[in-house]
Formats: structure tokens, sequence, C-alpha cells
């Protein structure tokens, strides 16, 4: 598996509050983001991967709703997570 849990808690920590903060939006979505990249590149190597491929659109959604809320909430959260991510709208 390419995500560990060790993984996952360095994500946390750059991203989080602390590497414990699984909760914060901007952890979760820098998980996504990981995901993503991850299966994109699966995807450009596997053309005809469906499923893989309806998983990823499923991660897509799910990270834009979590980047609209932080949007509504805090704008300034929102532009540190984009700009540290290299996320583009």
């Amino acid at each position: 598996m390419y995500l560990t849990k060790e993984n996952k808690e360095e994500i946390f920590a750059a991203h989080g509050a602390s590497k414990a903060d699984t909760g914060s939006s901007e952890g979760q979505i820098a998980l996504f983001t990981d995901r993503i990249n991850h299966l994109t590149e699966h995807l450009k190597a596997n053309k005809k991967d469906h499923s893989t491929r309806l998983g990823l659109l499923r991660l897509v959604g799910k990270r834009r709703r979590l980047l609209d809320n932080l949007h509504r909430i805090d704008i300034e959260r929102y532009r540190a997570v984009i700009a540290k991510l290299g996320i583009r709208k």
C-alpha cells in the first residue's frame, strides 16, 4: 500500500495543527490531494481502469466540497491551503 500510517501522520503534521489532528479541513484536503496525485499517476499507466477513474472523480468532488466550505468559513485559511498544496481553482 502506498499510503502507510507514517505517511498519513506526516501529511497531517505538515498541514494540520498536529499529527493527531485528522479532522481539520486542511489535513483532509492535503490527504485527498496526495491520493488524487497517486491515482492520477496510476491512470496514466492504466488508461482502461474505469473503477479507479470513478474513485478519482469522487475524491476530487470531496476535496472540492471541503475547499468550498473552507472558502466560506475562512478565506485566509483557504488561500493558505491553495498556495501550500499548489491547487488551482
